[in-house]
């Protein structure tokens, strides 16, 4: 099982948020390059990072921070927020980003999907943000009256290989993921299941495993200690 630490940015700085109200924001690093070598150094094959700004409205702000800790670190970036568009998803490729997400993009412009898949295989996956089951888009503010696993088949279908499951009631709450909600898209569709929001300890990780959840997405239980990323690694390897 892969463990992929993120790194969420607004105005330049790296933060985190309950449950994905901005209101809650807060800062909880001081540099992006500085966090991603500190992850890369204790083991980690990806970082998930999310351009917050461009989630809400599309602004491209924080791409000198995401094309820094690419070319700076090294790492292997998975990239969401804002990618709307083919001329978003190439200038997030070009920049080094190995995976790029989509999110209400796909929602809006199925067919969107289908070319990106056509065009850049595995480098694109799907994100699916959720509220008891019913697909968000924009920031998670605007419902977009779907269903969560109806809408993964119909992303599989596209050929899309990767879905990050995003459970907004869970994210940043640090109670434990949606297992429920999870094991049912597991269940569901075939492709690679990242899991993401509420992820507080091991004993979470390895029931992820258990069920056959191929990556896991740690942020807040990471930047408050309350899990060792060099551990979770070792112990989801």
């Amino acid at each position: 099982m892969n463990i992929i630490p993120a790194i969420d940015l607004k105005d330049g700085k790296c933060v985190r948020l309950l449950k994905g109200d901005f209101s809650t924001v807060h800062r909880v690093a001081d540099d992006a390059v500085e966090t991603a070598r500190k992850f890369l150094d204790a083991g980690a094959g990806m970082i998930h990072m999310v351009d917050l700004d461009g989630a809400l409205d599309g602004t491209g702000k924080n791409r000198d921070i995401i094309s820094d800790v690419i070319t700076k670190t090294g790492a292997a970036v998975q990239l969401g927020g804002g990618i709307r568009n083919m001329s978003d998803i190439e200038s997030a490729i070009s920049t080094g980003v190995r995976r790029a997400v989509l999110g209400s993009a796909a929602v809006t412009n199925p067919l969107l999907v289908k070319d990106a898949v056509r065009l850049y295989a595995d480098r694109i996956a799907v994100g699916i943000d959720a509220a008891d089951g019913r697909v968000k888009t924009r920031g998670w503010t605007s419902d977009a009256g779907l269903d969560y696993i109806e809408f993964a088949k119909s992303m599989e279908s596209f050929g899309v290989k990767c879905i990050i499951f995003t459970d907004i009631d869970s994210d940043g709450a640090l109670k434990g993921p949606a297992f429920d909600r999870l094991f049912e898209l597991r269940k569901a569709v075939s492709c690679e299941i990242v899991a993401s929001g509420g992820v507080t300890s091991i004993s979470d990780i390895l029931k992820l495993k258990e069920a056959g959840i191929e990556s896991a997405i740690l942020g807040k239980a990471i930047y408050a200690g309350l899990i060792d990323l060099k551990e979770a690694i070792e112990k989801a390897g």
